[in-house]
């Protein structure tokens, strides 16, 4: 019988939780122990009594959920968790590990043999990224209307525009799940929508199904032209396991209006926008080249109810398989893919190149 651990998050602002009641449910009967740390699902709507309830154990340090086999998680492991990696410990979270030198680097010392959700899938399909790339593409036009107004430092500008002002124009770059979700939810609040893509069949359905209004084939000058008079500019351009591409230069960003607004979605990737830092929900905007730049690393976090019942009810299926055996899942096609660390060295080859190439564009 497999123990799995779940500890509190910790990242900035972080409600979320992997496993729901409901999916813990489902793990105990499948034969496992689980160990909850106290008031780990509290800000996500889930009390100790309802996972006691489920059938887990409340444990009362972060230490005794993270001592059990199998530890599952939401968010990539803090500089505060290092010290509970151990060789015999093996990991099911969110990992990123293209744009976390120093986290890989305490991977791969101390043995844990670690699995991302985000190259966990066979083909375009990630089944584990994609409801959070929903809720972060849902919230994307969200926070972008909240921080054009004025009050927030933007440049005063109403989505939806009003008789006799033409709506917003609102640039989504790359037009993947959450892309397509940023540009739906747009298109909802009425702003004018062109999606930027290198994929032509992609853009010919998002403007076929009416998910927006016009299309470009992402070039760098058609993305400077493109973005030099949006309001909006929403980056959702991702390549599973590697470092997300540069698609908006410095320079398409000094060419944007004063007071123009971008959220990067591929943030926890490294960014798809030149300019873009890591930002967290505690402090999440900053302005350079007096563009409001939106750069959070856990977008859902901040709508962690219904965020942890959509990871959960995707996480739960996986792990019970990682369970049967959690240090053997090679004939498990998609746990294979989402093997990212494991024996003190980097195994998936995406994320292993992506590393490779920042190490050397370091010593250059």
């Amino acid at each position: 019988m497999t123990s799995v651990g779940l500890p509190a998050e910790v990242k900035d602002g972080e409600r979320r939780i992997a496993l729901d009641p409901i999916a813990v449910t489902d793990i105990v009967r499948s034969g496992c122990s689980v160990a909850v740390q106290a008031g780990a699902g509290v800000g996500a709507g889930f009390s100790d009594g309802d996972y006691k309830d489920a059938g887990a154990d409340i444990v009362p340090e972060a230490a005794d959920a993270w001592a059990q086999e199998l530890v599952v998680k939401v968010k990539e492991p803090q500089p505060s968790e290092y010290p509970h990696f151990r060789e015999d410990l093996t990991l099911f979270t969110f990992l990123h590990l293209a744009a976390e030198p120093e986290l890989t680097r305490a991977l791969v010392a101390s043995g844990v043999r670690a699995y991302a959700y985000e190259t966990l899938g066979t083909g375009r399909q990630l089944p584990l990224l994609a409801p959070m790339s929903e809720i972060a593409g849902r919230v994307a036009p969200i926070v972008g209307a909240y921080h054009l107004s004025s009050h927030q430092g933007g440049a005063g500008t109403l989505l939806g525009g009003a008789a006799g002002v033409p709506p917003a124009k609102v640039v989504v770059i790359g037009l993947g799940h959450v892309g397509t979700m940023a540009a739906r939810g747009a298109k909802g609040l009425d702003a004018y929508v062109m999606g930027v893509d290198v994929d032509l069949d992609r853009l010919r359905t998002a403007v076929m199904e009416g998910v927006v209004d016009g299309s470009l084939a992402s070039s760098e000058a058609g993305v400077g032209e493109a973005v030099a008079d949006a309001d909006l500019v929403v980056g959702g351009a991702l390549v599973p396991g590697a470092r997300a591409p540069i698609v908006v230069t410095e320079e398409h960003v000094r060419g944007m209006r004063p007071g123009s607004v971008i959220v990067d979605l591929a943030i926890d990737q490294g960014g798809c926008v030149a300019t873009a830092r890591p930002t967290s929900l505690s402090d999440p905007v900053y302005v350079e080249h007096g563009v409001v730049h939106y750069c959070v690393t856990n977008v859902p976090g901040q709508y962690p109810r219904t965020a942890s019942r959509a990871l959960s009810a995707a996480v739960a299926p996986r792990l019970r398989r990682l369970a049967r055996d959690p240090r053997g899942s090679e004939d498990d096609a998609e746990l294979a893919q989402a093997l990212n660390v494991a024996g003190g060295r980097i195994v998936h080859p995406i994320v292993r190149a992506a590393l490779e190439g920042a190490a050397g564009e370091g010593a250059g």
